[in-house]
């Protein structure tokens, strides 16, 4: 089931992953006073809006749940979880 959740976050620590174009990757959000970190896996999404890029993550943490991360102008935002 799906979780609307919209709230900003912290993202504490990323990792690196890629040849040539190394992309980074959310490792560790703070989140209502809780830490989640992630699997070194996940899905990243570009969408542009208008002249704006947004980012989009799906990361999954140690119990399978699945985070959905959105960062834009900087922010970081947990759009929900799945």
């Amino acid at each position: 089931m799906t979780q609307i959740i919209n709230s900003e976050v912290s993202v504490n620590s990323f990792y690196f992953r890629g040849g040539k174009g190394m992309k980074t990757f959310p490792r560790q959000i703070e989140w209502d006073n809780n830490f989640v970190t992630f699997a070194e896996a996940g899905l990243h999404y570009l969408i542009h809006h208008g002249q704006d890029l947004v980012r989009l993550f799906d990361m999954s943490d140690a119990d399978g749940t699945t985070y959905r991360l959105r960062q834009e102008d900087g922010r970081w935002t947990l759009v929900g979880t799945l």
